[in-house]
């Protein structure tokens, strides 16, 4: 292959002294996406990925079987208010998930569909909230991908808006008090209020009545707090309760504090400590017994659930309800009340593995499990407001589209409450879950998915994220299927830094410990390749957000080892990351340039700063996205822009840029154009044939 011709990027002499150590960053010009320069070599890239891209050999097949199985659709489970549920469900013609509700009666309406509401297809609901008596909803939407939610609400009955927008309700929790007059929410202040450059931080927390104007709005918590807090709030069934946490940025720990509403005015609630100060997560929910359920990993960090008296909740009163198990993490649980004795639903995952045991409310003993379809995940488990004996969760796996089961403890059934709504034939595959050891002597465990006819080495591609304690657990996947029945392994990689064995798991892959995330993926390739399953020349990686840093540093760390590389929306500037965007509210996670030991952390692994001249480097595709208001863009200009200059290998380095699309959510259409030309790129260079 004859090295690509790649666009002219002039390398400046530009460098930072920091902490007594020269930095050199000569692509920072690219920084500036609003440029003259930067416009005409993106423009140049534009034109290279198109040349590249667009003609490899089975794109118009692959598309088309993305678009069969993305057909499935999804649907989510029900919130109940009475006799009134709301679910999100998308059917195969939809570009997004639609908001319905099912009146009393058993008539179904939509509420808010986002194509509705933009035919482009570039509006997102980012969240919803219907009151405690499902008479009024509060609904966030965002625009072009900038994630930048506003908050309506409407009347359910008549679907017509009450109010909104409210602007600055990006990360917004609405938690509504009996009778839908008022809410507590979350809200930034202004722009002109806070210092230049920091109008994505300083969050408060607020009592707003519906109709009112929002700038009028009390402020009711958070003034004199750390910059970059996140709040969640909760109101008790019965209105009485008020609970407030504060974690700074991802900060895997946060504070607690309770208030009674019946003991001071709604808009002056006096708080008392639950937490504050100590290095751990805990949130707390009272129950309709009037107990406080405490969900924490104090002391447990695979998480246990306490019980407590909700006007004196100090640590010293906690009562192990669900101790912590010594193999499974606990994600979730329910109260189903309406029984002879009551009991608790609790979700754990298995070495990434779902499950939900059963236990009695009041001693905690295990009394028995409910029986799941297969080796996958649960979502969230959902009971009606009012007290019942019924349980509704999502569950999927690597055949299976989004559902819904439903629980009956009752009889102790489980059955399917909804299917996602489309009709889709999925491939025979066989998933099987590996334990390998890393670097240093650590057991890690991936899923790897491939035709159960498969033999010997065959194209494969090695998925991983390893931070901010995110799980990556069985789930059904277009392209993982797609890859699969071409005849390829599909591996997924439960690295350190993710949550699948707990907080110890994540907190053994941040800060001065990230580089065990990179060593944990490096040895799931190379047991691929020791299983036989494929070969270096054969192997590619894929990561996004966290998992572009991951890959990015692999690709400068192992450059012999992958074939190919898609890095999509990745960090990469480790020196420079917290400059841009809400990058300071990740400095817990990485550390920050600031301090000079955590500078030598980062100088480690940054990848831009570990791009060598003359190294046979594997084939890029780095996918960025012009709205993406998380992980600057930039990070991925310079970088593609260093790589194309140092690697001495004909393998393209090539950037694919989308506009009105930014970190996350996006229209089905947009996914599977994206599907197809990453999918595309790294057939070609492992030498899948998709077509």
């Amino acid at each position: 292959m004859t090295r690509p011709q790649y666009p002219s990027a002039p390398r400046q002499d530009v460098a930072d002294d920091l902490h007594g150590h020269r930095v050199p960053d000569p692509y920072r010009w690219l920084e500036d996406a609003g440029s003259e320069d930067t416009a005409k070599w993106l423009a140049a890239q534009d034109e290279l990925f198109h040349q590249t891209v667009d003609g490899l050999p089975g794109r118009d097949r692959l598309r088309a079987r993305l678009g069969e199985l993305l057909g499935a659709g999804s649907v989510g489970a029900p919130v109940w208010r009475g006799d009134r549920r709301f679910f999100t469900r998308r059917r195969a013609e939809q570009e997004h998930p639609v908001l319905y509700t099912v009146d009393p009666d058993g008539s179904e309406r939509v509420l808010v569909d986002p194509t509705a509401l933009d035919p482009t297809g570039t509006t997102t609901l980012d969240g919803w909230q219907p009151d405690k008596e499902g008479r009024l909803l509060a609904y966030k939407v965002s625009h072009g991908g900038d994630e930048e939610s506003l908050l309506y609400v409407l009347d359910v009955a008549s679907g017509e808006r009450v109010e909104g927008p409210i602007d600055r309700t990006r990360n917004s929790v609405v938690a509504w008090l009996p009778g839908g007059e008022e809410y507590y929410y979350v809200r930034r202040l202004a722009p002109a209020d806070v210092p230049d450059g920091e109008d994505q931080f300083h969050r408060r927390v607020f009592l707003h009545r519906v109709g009112a104007d929002p700038d009028t709005d009390v402020l009711v918590f958070g003034d004199g707090l750390d910059k970059t807090n996140y709040y969640g709030i909760g109101v008790s069934r019965d209105g009485r309760w008020l609970t407030v946490t504060a974690s700074a940025g991802t900060a895997p720990r946060n504070d607690l504090w309770i208030a009674d509403l019946t003991a001071a005015p709604l808009r002056s609630p006096e708080f008392r400590e639950v937490q504050v100060g100590v290095d751990a997560s805990t949130g707390l929910h009272v129950g309709r017994d009037g107990r406080a359920y405490v969900f924490t990993d104090r002391d447990a960090p695979r998480s246990r659930v306490c019980v407590t008296d909700p006007s004196d909740p100090s640590y010293e009163n906690w009562r192990d309800l669900v101790p912590e198990d010594p193999e499974a993490v606990l994600t979730d649980y329910a109260i189903l009340d309406d029984l002879h004795r009551p009991v608790l639903l609790a979700a754990w995952t298995r070495h990434a593995v779902s499950e939900i045991s059963v236990h009695d409310l009041e001693t905690g003993e295990r009394t028995g499990g409910v029986p799941l379809p297969g080796l996958g995940s649960v979502g969230g488990i959902v009971e009606r407001p009012e007290g019942g004996h019924e349980a509704w969760f999502g569950y999927t796996d690597n055949v299976t589209p989004s559902s819904v089961l439903h629980y009956n403890a009752r009889t102790g059934a489980t059955k399917v409450w909804a299917s996602a709504p489309g009709t889709v034939a999925v491939p025979e595959i066989e998933t099987r879950q590996v334990t390998y050891t890393s670097k240093d002597g650590t057991d890690v465990r991936m899923l790897v998915i491939s035709r159960p006819d498969g033999t010997g080495p065959r194209p494969a591609v090695l998925y991983g994220y390893g931070g901010f304690n995110i799980s990556l657990t069985p789930a059904y996947s277009a392209s993982i299927l797609a890859w699969v029945e071409a005849g390829g392994v599909y591996a997924v990689a439960n690295l350190r830094g993710g949550s699948e064995e707990g907080e110890d798991w994540h907190r053994a892959g941040m800060r001065d410990r990230k580089q065990n995330v990179f060593d944990d993926f490096h040895a799931a390739a190379e047991r691929l390749i020791a299983d036989g399953l494929t070969t270096p020349s054969q192997l590619a990686i894929s990561g996004g957000s966290n998992g572009g840093l991951l890959v990015g540093a692999a690709l400068t760390q192992r450059p012999d080892l992958y074939r190919a590389v898609v890095c999509s929306a990745p960090l990469l500037d480790m020196v420079r990351y917290e400059k841009f965007g809400i990058g300071q509210i990740w400095n817990d996670e990485f550390g920050t340039a600031d301090k000079p030991d955590e500078l030598e952390w980062l100088l480690s692994y940054s990848p831009y700063h570990h791009v060598r001249e003359g190294v046979d480097y594997p084939a890029v595709l780095f996918t960025i996205f012009d709205s993406d208001s998380r992980v600057d863009p930039l990070h991925a200009r310079k970088m593609c822009a260093a790589l194309q200059h140092a690697t001495s290998s004909a393998q393209p380095v090539l950037l694919r840029r989308e506009s009105d699309v930014g970190h996350a959510a996006r229209s089905v259409t947009r996914s599977t154009a994206l599907m197809t030309d990453t999918l595309s790129f790294l057939a070609s260079q492992t030498g899948l044939c998709m077509s």
